[in-house]
């Protein structure tokens, strides 16, 4: 009879495995680890301050390194129009990042782009907002302390996200409701961790008025006895109409949600 493998070494395979994917491997939890604590964060490599906005065109690796706003970006509260510490060109890749605070308006994506493994340690305004694109990659990473939203979607378009985790946060996700320029919008959630305060909170928001659609798989939502997490909240532009999947706007059944 073959012994079954140990804990470590499974866990190194499993390691092995996500790093064959380009995935992270923060998001692996072991039996026994409180439910709070599940996902791990990343200390960071050093610290930097940002003073104005870093332009991002191509691929920028930022080596896990703390970027916080200082000068004009120290702002940390939800005033709008404030400026983000990066700014990524259409199809940019940031990854390997940690945004500390104060966070200002975090990451503006002007066109497609793909965020991977970056962090949010205390959301400023928005952890990111989506613009001009087509197609947004969020993979990886994680955001907390978000007094509002941590992702806006005022452009067209898709937003990916997979293999994230959040925690003290209003909304995850947000379709724009008041955007002078309106779309049709579409969300992918997948394999998302969610740790409930116990205060109400909306995993999406989306404008069933504007035929947008939210889909989500392998939803798990930490310390949610209350059920205060709504998976997805229906708006008619910023009148909120309705929760709860259904066949056309929230695409998901009771079997993607796990609570624990």
């Amino acid at each position: 009879m073959t012994s079954p493998a140990k804990p470590h070494a499974r866990r190194r395979a499993l390691t092995g495995g996500l790093a064959a994917l380009g995935l992270s491997s923060v998001m692996i939890t072991t039996v026994g680890v409180p439910p709070a604590s599940a996902a791990t964060w990343p200390r960071p490599s050093s610290s930097q301050p940002v003073s104005s906005t870093i332009n991002v065109s191509g691929v920028r690796d930022g080596g896990m390194v703390r970027y916080y706003g200082s000068g004009d970006l120290a702002g940390d509260g939800q005033e709008e129009g404030q400026d983000p510490i990066f700014k990524l060109a259409p199809g940019a890749t940031l990854k390997n990042v940690i945004i500390g605070a104060p966070g200002a308006d975090g990451i503006h994506c002007e066109g497609s782009c793909t965020l991977q493994n970056v962090w949010w340690e205390d959301v400023g305004e928005d952890a990111a907002t989506f613009r001009g694109g087509s197609t947004y990659n969020v993979i990886g990473g994680g955001a907390k302390k978000a007094a509002d939203k941590v992702f806006q979607h005022n452009g067209p378009g898709t937003v990916n996200i997979s293999n994230f985790a959040v925690s003290e946060f209003k909304t995850f996700y947000r379709s724009c409701g008041d955007c002078s320029t309106q779309h049709t919008r579409k969300v992918n959630l997948s394999n998302i961790e969610v740790t409930g305060t116990g205060s109400t909170a909306r995993l999406v928001g989306i404008n069933v008025n504007r035929n947008d659609v939210a889909t989500l798989r392998g939803i798990t939502i930490l310390n949610d006895a209350g059920r205060k997490v709504i998976p997805c909240q229906k708006y008619n532009n910023n009148t909120a109409v309705g929760t709860g999947p259904d066949s056309k706007n929230c695409l998901y059944s009771n079997s993607d949600i796990t609570y624990r």
